[in-house]
C-alpha cells in the first residue's frame, strides 16, 4: 500500500522517489497496486538463482496496456528508472532492480484472445504464463511451440523479452520464430501496436523482431501475436546412455535427419543425473552409471515409437535405453533433465552461463570447460546439461562467490575462441554485458546503443542491462 505519512521516504538503501510520484502511480493503477513494503516486495528484488539482488522503492502493478502507458509516462516526466518484470525466472539478473529502480510488474496482463483456428494464431498478454497459453491452445486443438521447465511461472512477456528458445527449438524454432506481431509501450508512454498477424507484411521495420530479445531495454512488451502449432498427442520419450559425448552428438545428428518428428534432444551427464536423483530421492534410470545421456522426444499424429525405435536400433553407440509413451512415464524421464536446475540451485547460488557452440566443437568444449574452471577456481564444481540438437549447453558453476566473475570470464572466452555465442537463450542481462564484445563488433554495439538512445533517450528502461558501460 502507499504510505500515508511520507510516501517518498525509502527504506535504508532504497532509492528516494521524487515527491508525488507514488500518488501519481496510485492514480493510474489504484493504491492497492502500488506496493512499497520491502517484505511484500522481497521476492521481486532477487532473481531466481539468488545470485542477483537489489531493492526497489515500489512495485507497480498495471492491469492493461493503458495503465502501463500511464505508469511509464509518469516515470519519464519524473526521471524514474524502471525494471519490467514478469515471472522473474530469468537467470542473468535482467529483471532485478539492482540500482533501486521501480519494478513494473506485468503479471496482471493475463488476457488471452480467442484462438484463430483458421490462421492458427492467438494474442496473449505479457503476464500470461506458458502453461496457461498451452492450456488455451490445447483446448482448441493446437499447442504453443516454446516450452520451458519454468512453464508455470515464465510469462509471454518475459520469453519475448529474452527470445527464449526452450525445449522444442530443435523442431519448431524459438520465440522469434513464433512472433507474428507485438504490442509494446515506449518509455514516454506511447503505444506501439501491430497485432494483425499477417503472414506477409513488408511495411517497414520489423519492430516485433527488434523488441524480441531486447530484454526490456527498448520498450515494455504488453502483448504478442503468436503462431500456434498442431497439437500432437502421440508422443514418446527415450533416455539413452553413451560412453562419449562425441558419440551422443553424432547420434543426434543422424536422428535429426532420419526422424522427422523429433521434437527435442537433451544432453545430460553422470554427475548431474546423480545429483538430481540424490536431491529428489529418485532411483537412477539404469543399474549402470554411464558417462553421458541423451533424452529425446518425438511426437506425431500417429504413434512415433516405431520410427524412433528404428533410428535408435541402428545406432551402435547406444549402451542402454529407457522408453516411455504414457504421460506418467514420459514425465518421469523428463524429470531427470528438468530437475537439474532445482538440484543445482540447492547447492547455493550458481553462476549460470548458457552458451552455444558449433556442433562440431561441442565435444571439445565439454572436454575443456571443466579444466578451465578448475584452473581459476579449484574449489568450484561445474555442472553441464543442455539442448544438444542446437549446440546449447547450460554451464552451471557452484562454490563461487556471487560477485566473483573470474570463472565467467574463463568460460565465456573459451566459448568465443571456439566460435560460439556467450548467450544462447537467456540474454545478456547484467551477468554478461562485460563480455558482449566477444560476440559483437564495436560497430554492432554502437548500433545497439543508437537504437537505445532513439527509443529511450533518458535511459530509463532496464538500465545496466545488455549494453556495456
Amino acid at each position: 500500500m502507499v504510505a500515508m505519512s511520507d510516501p517518498t521516504a525509502p527504506e535504508p538503501g532504497v532509492r528516494r522517489l521524487p515527491a508525488g510520484v507514488l500518488e501519481r502511480f496510485a492514480g493510474v493503477v489504484g493504491p492497492e497496486h502500488v506496493r512499497t513494503d520491502p517484505e511484500v516486495n522481497a521476492a521481486q528484488v532477487v532473481d531466481w538463482t539468488g545470485r542477483f539482488r537489489g531493492s526497489t522503492p515500489a512495485v507497480v502493478r498495471p492491469a492493461d496496456v493503458e495503465e502501463v502507458a500511464g505508469v511509464l509516462a509518469v516515470c519519464t516526466e519524473a526521471g524514474v528508472p524502471v525494471v519490467p518484470q514478469g515471472g522473474n525466472t530469468g537467470l542473468v539478473g535482467g529483471s532485478v532492480p539492482r540500482a533501486g529502480e521501480v519494478v513494473l510488474d506485468l503479471n496482471r496482463l493475463t488476457e488471452i484472445g480467442p484462438v484463430d483456428v483458421v490462421t492458427a494464431q492467438v494474442t496473449a498478454g505479457a503476464g500470461v504464463t506458458l502453461a496457461s497459453l498451452q492450456a488455451r491452445a490445447g483446448a482448441a486443438g493446437f499447442a504453443y511451440a516454446v516450452d520451458l521447465a519454468a512453464r508455470d511461472t515464465a510469462t509471454v512477456g518475459g520469453t519475448v523479452a529474452t527470445n527464449a528458445g526452450g525445449l522444442h527449438l530443435l523442431r519448431w524454432g524459438g520465440t522469434r520464430q513464433q512472433l507474428l506481431g507485438i504490442e509494446a509501450v515506449l518509455a514516454d508512454g506511447r503505444v506501439l501496436r501491430h497485432l494483425g498477424g499477417l503472414a506477409k507484411d513488408n511495411t517497414g521495420y520489423d519492430l516485433a523482431g527488434l523488441l524480441c530479445g531486447s530484454e526490456g531495454t527498448l520498450a515494455v512488451v504488453t502483448a504478442a501475436r503468436l503462431r500456434l502449432i498442431p497439437r500432437l498427442d502421440a508422443r514418446v520419450v527415450a533416455l539413452l546412455a553413451f560412453d562419449e559425448v562425441s558419440q551422443a552428438i553424432e547420434a543426434v545428428s543422424r536422428w535429426r535427419r532420419s526422424v522427422g518428428c523429433l521434437d527435442a534432444a537433451e544432453l545430460l551427464f553422470a554427475d548431474g543425473l546423480a545429483l538430481v536423483c540424490e536431491h529428489e530421492g529418485r532411483r537412477p534410470p539404469f543399474t549402470t552409471e554411464w558417462p553421458v545421456y541423451v533424452l529425446v522426444e518425438a511426437s506425431s499424429d500417429g504413434d512415433p515409437t516405431d520410427a524412433l525405435a528404428v533410428a535408435v536400433g541402428a545406432e551402435p553407440a547406444v549402451r542402454e535405453v529407457a522408453v516411455a509413451s504414457d504421460d506418467h512415464g514420459r514425465a518421469a524421464l523428463w524429470a531427470y533433465r528438468e530437475d537439474h536446475t532445482v538440484a543445482i540451485n540447492a547447492l547455493g547460488p550458481p553462476h549460470k552461463l548458457d552458451v552455444t557452440l558449433p556442433l562440431d566443437r561441442l565435444a571439445r568444449f565439454v572436454g575443456e570447460v571443466r579444466s578451465r574452471v578448475g584452473v581459476v577456481a579449484p574449489q568450484a564444481r561445474t555442472w553441464l546439461f543442455g539442448h544438444v540438437g542446437d549446440g546449447n549447453l547450460h554451464v552451471n558453476v557452484t562454490g563461487l562467490d556471487p560477485d566473483d566473475e573470474t570463472v565467467d570470464e574463463a568460460v565465456l572466452e573459451l566459448v568465443a575462441s571456439l566460435g560460439g555465442s556467450i548467450s544462447a537463450e537467456h540474454g545478456i542481462g547484467v551477468a554478461k554485458r562485460r563480455w558482449l564484445h566477444l560476440n559483437r563488433s564495436d560497430a554492432e554495439i554502437w548500433a545497439f546503443a543508437a537504437i537505445k538512445r532513439a527509443l529511450d533517450p533518458q535511459g530509463l528502461l532496464n538500465p545496466g542491462v545488455l549494453l556495456p558501460d
